[in-house]
């Protein structure tokens, strides 16, 4: 009899990737519109709250004009609230941490990369030694940044050299004071005029992309204390890498 892929057996861990993405991204657009909507809303009540000391002051006053600021005021504080309210839902601290060593994280997650690597008919390579200092993590949430990234780095290895299989590399490595992560590529690397925004909500090179993928594993990575980047390997390609802090969440 015929043996399934072993990927086929990991739709579980696919699902709660996708909504690890879904939630990921609704969190990166709630901060998006916190950001942009959070200083305007400020200069209203602060211009508000300044108009109605200045009525109030001297001469008698318009009581109208008076409880027109007054209300301005109020709606622009009331929408402060609100888009605070929108981030606590979808806040990344609320998540169930574990000691982990990312060997085991990967190794978890090994039959779903593959997938990908198969998709492409590439080759998936990883090099992750069992015995480096453990993270604090929420499991799950890195495990899609490493899908994200991985899916990344197979996409742009297609791209790339078509004299050669397009393949990605897992390398993770430590020090004293973190882990990390890479994913390598043997893409023809990033553009320089698309470098800055790389990270941004919504920015995408791809034809059919959202744009949230790197954006929200940025977001994941930061709520773990952690930073993340990428830089050009020599041989062409490129090198997307994340951090964690050893024993800290």
């Amino acid at each position: 009899m015929e043996q399934k892929p072993a990927w086929l057996g990991s739709g579980a861990i696919l699902n709660q990737l996708m909504e690890i993405a879904r939630i990921s991204a609704l969190a990166e657009m709630a901060s998006g519109i916190a950001h942009e909507l959070n200083q305007p809303l400020g200069a209203i009540a602060t211009f508000a709250q300044a108009g109605e000391r200045m009525l109030n002051r001297g001469d008698p006053m318009i009581p109208q004009a008076t409880d027109v600021f007054r209300q301005i005021n109020q709606q622009a504080l009331g929408a402060g609230e609100g888009i605070r309210r929108i981030r606590r839902l979808f806040d990344h601290d609320r998540s169930n941490r574990e000691a982990c060593a990312m060997a085991e994280v990967i190794d978890e997650l090994h039959p779903v990369l593959e997938m990908l690597a198969q998709k492409v008919a590439g080759k998936l390579q990883i090099d992750a030694p069992a015995d480096l200092p453990r993270v604090l993590i929420d499991r799950l949430k890195i495990q899609h940044v490493l899908f994200a990234l991985t899916q990344n780095g197979f996409d742009a290895a297609v791209e790339g050299d078509q004299t050669a299989p397009p393949w990605v590399r897992i390398e993770v490595r430590s020090d004293r004071y973190s882990v990390e992560t890479s994913v390598i590529d043997s893409g023809s690397g990033i553009h320089d005029d698309v470098e800055e925004q790389l990270f941004r909500p919504f920015f995408t090179t791809k034809v059919r992309g959202t744009g949230l993928g790197l954006a929200s594993s940025r977001a994941i990575v930061e709520a773990h204390e952690g930073t993340i980047g990428f830089d050009e390997t020599p041989g062409g390609g490129s090198r997307f890498w994340f951090r964690l802090p050893v024993g800290s969440g």
